[in-house]
């Protein structure tokens, strides 16, 4: 009863969200290409590649989780070396660091859409030996197939906010069995752990190994940016204050342009850099801080700054 459900709610959220999330895919650009990956039809390469292959399937659902899976490729291939990786995710950034990043010999897919068909036929297709979640991208269908076929399934650097955990909490009858029928969990700290457990995971299946993007996060020999020079090209006064917002979201860059022009009343050299949570609303960004009348220049273009 609870998996029917879930399916109509599903299908009827689905209509009514869909134009948005392919606006959100359309102007993020490049949406086109595998595109009907999402909805598990894939081409003769993907198929071929995995015949007569057991393979792993990893999951990472954007450039963050992609970072992540990249170090657990690296440690996973010279074990398992006859095993055929497959890395789906869900946006098309995430898609553009997997191409950027991994090997031709990965495979590299777009997760499927968690309706009950395209589920069942991309597992049935890639057919893994294991599935690893990276963080929290808890999809019902896909894992109630995956258990219904007995692939054991496990989360690895597993973290859950305040607000996802009492989500989780309050659909506890739809998530409950999920989480309670994972092989392994591989959370950040205690407060995940407890977290975990209370939603229905087992207590021996779950263990604390940090935050394993701190281990993605390796400085490369090869600067790709010189920061004191693209500053001291934009007039930055040597030993300037700094002030970084990263992640930023909808309406977020028009509060820190009227907090911005505040603080340059105490601190007159202060710098403000602002870097949006997905790359495609640099121009929305650009124009919320131009509508406070704060001068910016992006980055690609540091020659057409004007204080």
């Amino acid at each position: 009863m609870v998996r029917f459900l879930y399916n109509i709610g599903f299908h009827v959220f689905f209509a009514f969200a869909a134009p948005y999330y392919f606006l959100r895919m359309w102007r993020r650009g490049n949406w086109q290409a595998g595109f009907g990956q999402r909805f598990s039809r894939y081409d003769s390469k993907l198929k071929q590649s995995i015949t007569n292959r057991d393979t792993i399937w990893l999951h990472a659902v954007s450039v963050g989780e992609v970072n992540i899976c990249t170090q657990l490729i690296k440690a996973l291939e010279p074990r398992v070396p006859t095993l055929k990786i497959i890395v789906s995710t869900t946006t098309s950034t995430g898609m553009a660091e997997l191409q950027k990043k991994l090997p031709s010999h990965i495979g590299k897919i777009y997760y499927p859409l968690d309706a009950r068909r395209y589920v069942r036929h991309s597992l049935r297709l890639i057919r893994p030996e294991v599935i690893v979640l990276v963080e929290a991208e808890i999809w019902p269908n896909f894992l109630w197939r995956a258990r219904d076929l007995g692939i054991p399934v496990f989360l690895v650097n597993a973290r859950l906010s305040e607000k996802s955990f009492r989500g989780y909490r309050w659909w506890s009858i739809l998530f409950r069995g999920i989480f309670r029928s994972l092989a392994g969990v591989g959370c950040q700290n205690t407060a995940d752990a407890e977290r975990l457990e209370t939603l229905g995971c087992r207590r021996e299946r779950i263990h604390i190994v940090g935050n394993l993007k701190f281990d993605a996060a390796k400085l490369e020999e090869k600067r790709l940016l010189d920061v004191p020079a693209l500053f001291a090209q934009l007039g930055v006064a040597p030993g300037a204050p700094v002030l970084v917002c990263g992640s930023t979201h909808a309406g977020e860059e028009k509060i820190l342009g009227q907090v911005f022009k505040r603080l340059r009343q105490r601190f007159p050299n202060l710098f403000l850099v602002v870097v949006p949570r997905h790359f495609e609303r640099g121009r929305d960004a650009g124009r919320d801080l131009e509508a406070e009348s704060v001068s910016f220049v992006f980055r690609s273009a540091p020659r057409q700054y004007h204080r």
